[in-house]
């Protein structure tokens, strides 16, 4: 059971990256390249009838988390509590950017929510990213200080940073030269998501600029890929140990491998929902790749002192994770007619929608 879960957990997590990634990036286009309020009008009705449903995979996914495993939430939530507290104001930030906009006609109103709208979306792809960095680096659990426990087992906490901004020193910091180069490679990548949805779902002016920017950064994202597989390689002693293991595993690269060298002919598409599909392949298999390389790990220790929390040493007790089953499928049979209704009643272009007319 702890398997099953352990994969509705992480197929949560996926659906919520890709849908309300491409809202990330679709914020830092409007930040960085929609110069023209008509731009920016149509930026944010191409996501307007979708940033709030999508971010409810988020809260599914946390509400799956506390459910069946109870253990790595609480942990998580205390360790993190610094930059999760920091997600949440943004989170806050960039939904009232996009709802407060449009209630006062003023120049230096409508200029001050377009920023908190971008740089909220801007930030909240960076932590993300840095987040996922943390998972694959580990944490010192135990709080562990030349070889002994400071704290019981499962408990550890990080500031922003420490001193020596390194992955590898003893007391880490949420942010080091690593996680950061993760929450770049997160705002890239991202941003590529949210132009490829902008083209998708607008007729916008600056989508044959997009597509120009997509295929330069895509070159930039390919470069830090492969630094950062290099790096993680020294850091962490045979991380991808599961793919010589059990070789299916590559399926999962591979699908993130394919995503990325499609987005090179991002020029050529005759569809405009193709940079999509493409972005998403890479998104799907980026993150697949990470959880089959640290699994049955949901956090590591970076000690040798406290063992790491995986999937079997978090997890609630058997009775609970089956009963939940049953509740587990009839939720989803509901998102799932929620979502086919909604994306098929908001199909096609998105710039005669009437969001953000208040």
């Amino acid at each position: 059971m702890e398997i099953f879960w352990y994969i509705v957990l992480m197929v949560m997590l996926t659906v919520y990256i890709i849908l309300d990634g491409y809202d990330f990036g679709a914020g830092i286009v409007h930040l960085f390249f929609a110069k023209k309020d008509k731009d920016k009008k149509v930026i944010t009705k191409s996501i307007g009838p979708f940033w709030d449903a999508n971010e409810v995979w988020l809260i599914a996914a946390g509400g799956i988390l506390f459910f069946a495993f109870p253990t790595l939430y609480a942990v998580a939530f205390s360790g993190f509590y610094l930059p999760l507290i920091m997600i949440l104001w943004l989170l806050i930030f960039r939904a009232i950017g996009l709802e407060l906009r449009g209630q006062i006609k003023n120049t230096i109103w409508e200029a001050i929510w377009d920023k908190a709208f971008g740089i909220s979306s801007l930030l909240l792809a960076l932590f993300f990213g840095v987040a996922l960095g943390n998972v694959v680096r580990g944490v010192n659990l135990g709080m562990v200080s030349e070889g002994v426990a400071a704290n019981e087992g499962h408990y550890f906490f990080l500031p922003l940073w420490n001193s020596t901004f390194s992955p590898q020193a003893e007391h880490l910091g949420v942010i080091d030269w690593f996680t950061l180069l993760l929450g770049v490679i997160s705002v890239i990548i991202l941003l590529i998501h949210g132009a490829n949805w902008i083209i998708f779902k607008t007729n916008s002016s600056i989508n044959e600029k997009l597509k120009k920017v997509v295929f330069r950064l895509n070159f930039v994202l390919l470069a830090l890929v492969i630094t950062s597989l290099s790096i993680w390689d020294r850091i962490e002693a045979l991380p991808f140990h599961n793919f010589m293991d059990h070789p299916w595993l590559f399926i999962f690269p591979s699908i993130a491998i394919i995503g990325l060298l499609g987005l090179f002919k991002i020029k050529s598409f005759k569809k405009d929902g193709t940079g999509f599909i493409f972005s998403s392949l890479f998104l799907f298999g980026g993150l697949t790749t990470t959880v089959a390389s640290i699994f049955p790990k949901v956090l590591p220790s970076t000690n040798d002192v406290v063992s790491s929390l995986t999937i079997y040493n978090s997890s609630t007790g058997e009775y609970g994770l089956s009963v939940g089953v049953y509740w587990f499928i009839i939720a989803i049979i509901l998102v799932a007619i929620y979502m086919f209704v909604q994306y098929r009643v908001f199909s096609g272009k998105m710039d005669d929608n009437s969001y953000g007319e208040h």
